[in-house]
């Protein structure tokens, strides 16, 4: 399974999830989007469940010595989660990383005011959360995104991706209520080789994305929110 570009990824995905087995426990739901990949795809989920969309910005914590290879991940103000096994490797520790979560933390809080213009973060309480983005390889990102999640009071945590290790299935399974994954090959690789599509999504896509989206009152009764 392969899919052309993000948002034809975010249609099938929208439509997983309005398959009877999910959509019964989708209840006023909120869509969250990992940005800046993420968006695109959860976009085609909000319209298609007429739920509103906002963003959950985490940053990855890269390797010093390789900022593309990731050890770790924040979101929100909560503690950075690092992959212990990448760090034992690695021969790194929380210690020597501090001045680069110093430095990621900064950037996440200038994505957030730059995504949200002054808005203040959804309010997910007592709400069904779908955390979206367009695919896991390792998994950390969505598990310290999910925690943050769970830390604001929802009623449910839902993930939902196109496409999935099954090591990261398996890591993040802990972390969510439900795991909604179109594809978990047996030999991953990364995440652009399923995607005929895979270019580097820009800010202005996120924002387009938000401005997009339904209003923050779902538009259908909270226990069906896709169209019959």
């Amino acid at each position: 399974m392969r899919f052309h570009d993000r948002r034809e990824a975010g249609r099938r995905l929208a439509r997983r999830l309005c398959e009877p087995t999910h959509n019964g426990r989708l209840r006023n739901p909120v869509v969250l989007a990992l940005p800046r990949g993420g968006a695109p795809v959860a976009g085609e989920v909000a319209q298609a469940l007429h739920a509103p969309l906002d963003v959950l910005v985490a940053r990855k914590i890269g390797a010093p010595f390789n900022p593309e290879l990731g050890v770790g991940a924040l979101a929100g103000e909560d503690p950075p989660l690092y992959d212990e096994r990448a760090l034992e490797v690695l021969g790194l520790t929380p210690g020597q990383l501090a001045s680069h979560v110093e430095r990621e933390r900064a950037e996440l809080h200038r994505h957030e005011q730059l995504y949200r213009r002054g808005r203040p973060p959804s309010d997910v309480r007592n709400r069904t959360v779908i955390v979206v983005d367009d695919g896991l390889a390792t998994g950390v990102t969505a598990r310290v995104a999910l925690r943050t999640v769970r830390r604001r009071g929802p009623a449910r945590v839902v993930l939902a991706v196109p496409v999935c290790s099954r090591e990261a299935a398996t890591a993040v399974r802990p972390e969510a209520d439900d795991l909604v994954c179109l594809h978990q090959p047996d030999t991953f690789g990364a995440v652009g080789l399923w995607y005929e599509n895979f270019e580097q999504a820009a800010d202005e896509e996120v924002i387009d994305a938000l401005r997009a989206s339904p209003s923050h009152e779902p538009l259908r009764r909270p226990d069906a929110p896709c169209p019959p």
